[in-house]
């Protein structure tokens, strides 16, 4: 990989860029709160050649949910499931967007206009 390789990812959200101590700190939690998602899959952390964890900027913005809903009182694995909801009724959202536009570039539908 050559710097100019290494340069593009630095604005890849699914890059991982951000060691675990790096990552409790930017989201204000600890490794102990990381490793926890971890086991309850809500993220996976790629593992570096030394087998280190490595997250990137998605899985922080996951994880800094995450914590948000936990320091409002919502059990790990309650946040956990919230997250996965959230994100899946985002992605029928998106789709449903997809088809209605989709729908309207081929026309109405239904009987002929005079």
């Amino acid at each position: 990989m050559t710097a100019d390789d290494s340069f593009g990812r630095l604005d890849d959200d699914d890059y991982p860029a951000y060691t675990m101590g790096r990552a409790a700190e930017m989201i204000g939690a600890t490794q102990g709160f990381l490793r926890a998602l971890g086991e309850a899959r809500l993220i996976t952390p790629l593992r570096s050649d030394g087998g280190h964890r490595r997250y990137s900027r998605y899985q922080l913005r996951i994880a800094a949910r995450a914590r948000e809903l936990v320091d409002q009182g919502t059990p790990i694995d309650a946040a956990c499931r919230i997250i996965i909801l959230e994100d899946q009724l985002e992605e029928a959202q998106r789709i449903n967007a997809e088809y209605r536009r989709s729908a309207e570039a081929a026309g109405p539908s239904g009987p002929s206009a005079p």
